[in-house]
């Protein structure tokens, strides 16, 4: 007798098949007045809940690309997609599934927090769940308690966790944003990125997010793009990419925190690149002066802890890449393996 099988050992034993992408983007060129080129042939993909960032320069096209995604510009070359439509033929589609967040806010600071969000409510149609819908996002946000206040009286942090809360009121499944965290304190801009994260995680939310923090993007990118003067230099993820940096006539020092102004002394006349709470990065002419350069520090009762070649960043591939001045990092292969270019 021949077993059957119920639906539902059937759907465990099926491969899930994976998500089609939020955002693709095929060779997009665009042009504008008098042959200006702000965008050359570039193509990327950003997957549901993926944080995408987006670096480069003022100028860059990071704006423009930003804008093609929502639909405002139509590309000279090319084709786009978000969520599997051209954002410009099916731009109230798109539209009613994006979120976007200028640098400058969506606020109107004359109103409270609860009326921004109401008023951001009925702008959506989202009249019948307005009153619960806003305070779930008050809550969420941590603004319940200044909720009946006037945005005005807010700190910087607290607008930019409102105006995030405005435009996730109505569930988008892409968020566009745009330095979120510049003019921010550290705590707030802390507070801002976890916010970003726990959005892609919990709700797949694919966030693109434009960025001039290299710290930042390292932080809560899960892959990024690097423009410059409109072309692709190179994307994937921020680890990936700054593995393939060799950083040469530098050591990383690690030493006692105790001991790290004193380290700093010992250490005048060579070049210190940065430095956290237990680490040097020390320009050094070459590897035989890495010796004397210890015996100094032990003479100065400097505890080391540890001698070893520096960590490579995204900010040193980021200077390599833009061929910055007296840079130390010479990219290998910055490009990810299988993304397009």
């Amino acid at each position: 007798m021949m077993e059957t099988m119920s639906p539902a050992s059937l759907q465990r034993g099926r491969t899930r098949e994976p998500a089609a992408p939020a955002i693709e983007i095929f060779g997009v060129s665009k042009s504008f007045g008098e042959g200006r080129l702000a965008l050359d042939d570039v193509s990327l993909t950003a997957q549901p809940g993926e944080v995408l960032g987006l670096l480069g320069h003022n100028g860059a096209g990071k704006t423009t690309l930003v804008r093609l995604m929502a639909g405002l510009l139509r590309p000279t070359s090319g084709r786009i997609e978000v969520l599997g439509h051209d954002p410009v033929e099916s731009g109230s589609f798109v539209r009613s599934r994006l979120g976007v967040l200028p640098s400058g806010g969506l606020l109107d600071f004359r109103l409270t927090a609860r009326e921004n969000l109401e008023f951001a409510a009925a702008l959506f149609d989202l009249r019948p769940e307005l009153g619960h819908r806003a305070q779930d996002m008050l809550d969420e946000f941590g603004l319940s308690e200044r909720a009946d206040e006037r945005v005005a009286t807010f700190s910087q942090g607290m607008k930019q966790r409102l105006g995030l809360a405005r435009v996730l009121l109505p569930e988008p499944r892409v968020l566009l944003l745009d330095e979120p965290t510049s003019a921010l304190d550290p705590v707030a801009a802390r507070d801002v990125r976890e916010l970003i994260r726990q959005q892609s995680r919990d709700r797949e939310v694919t966030v693109v997010v434009c960025t001039h923090d290299l710290v930042e993007a390292a932080e809560i990118c899960d892959r990024v793009i690097i423009l410059n003067q409109g072309s692709c230099l190179a994307q994937g993820p921020p680890a990936q990419l700054a593995s393939s940096v060799a950083i040469t006539g530098a050591i990383e020092l690690e030493v006692h925190p105790d001991d790290l102004e004193r380290a700093r002394v010992a250490l005048t006349g060579l070049t210190v690149r940065r430095y956290d709470a237990t680490r040097l990065h020390v320009t050094v002419q070459a590897q035989v002066d890495v010796p004397g350069m210890v015996v100094d520090l032990v003479t100065a009762g400097v505890r080391i802890q540890a001698v070893r070649p520096p960590r490579a960043t995204l900010e040193d591939l980021y200077l390599s890449l833009h061929g910055a001045t007296g840079a130390a990092a010479t990219a290998s292969s910055p490009q990810e393996q299988g993304a397009p270019s």
